[in-house]
């Protein structure tokens, strides 16, 4: 699998590029500021990015707003994203473009090397990654729309931890019901949602990203 990433601090930079190398990633390159990570995003096509939100030169937002303008001209690259903080604008600027391949989670994450690199994989094949405490912040102030209106407390909840990324038997053992009752609940969403039959899993992608634009 080949990794971009762009980190401005050298000591975690260096750290998450050794980690990704001792699980078999091929890190095609290593950048620290937004212009940087824009030209090797779209010169090298990786199979994924870790990107930093915060970037030089402004120290804003500039790791994100690459990662966007890079997804704008090369649709669905994947870009997983660290921060540092919960920031409602710039998970929500994310996924605004209806696609899967995209990852929102805080650098504390990192350290769980396990739940890290799963989250890289699953970005890289398409899916989504976001960190629990990312989607607690961006639901806190939301109320149901549309659709998303809809839908049961119980399905509200089986889609939340899809978007963490979590399989029909983890969700099961999660809320203490069975797996039945899960695939229940999630062809519900989906028809409620009004999502097809699909042959791959971009419905669940779908669903994800239609809970978390709200």
């Amino acid at each position: 699998m080949r990794v971009v990433i762009a980190e401005d601090l050298a000591l975690l930079r260096d750290g998450l590029i050794r980690l990704l190398q001792a699980h078999d990633c091929e890190v095609v390159s290593a950048v620290d500021n937004g212009p940087d990570l824009l030209a090797a995003l779209l010169e090298q096509r990786p199979d994924v990015a870790v990107v930093d939100v915060r970037l030089p030169p402004t120290f804003t937002d500039e790791g994100l707003q690459a990662a966007i303008t890079a997804r704008r001209r090369v649709p669905g690259l994947p870009v997983l994203v660290l921060s540092q903080h919960v920031e409602q604008l710039y998970a929500r600027e994310l996924l605004s473009g209806g696609q899967g391949g995209v990852g929102y989670l805080l650098k504390d994450r990192v350290f769980d090397v396990g739940q890290f690199v799963d989250a890289v994989r699953r970005v890289a094949a398409g899916g989504t990654a976001m960190d629990p405490e990312v989607i607690s912040q961006l639901l806190a102030k939301q109320a149901p729309s549309g659709p998303l209106a809809t839908l049961t407390s119980r399905e509200r909840e089986v889609l939340g931890e899809m978007a963490e990324g979590r399989s029909n038997s983890a969700i099961a053992a999660r809320l203490f019901i069975t797996d039945k009752a899960v695939s229940k609940h999630i062809n519900n969403i989906f028809a409620k949602l009004d999502l097809p039959p699909s042959p791959d899993d971009s419905r669940r992608v779908l669903a994800v990203l239609t809970y978390l634009n709200g």
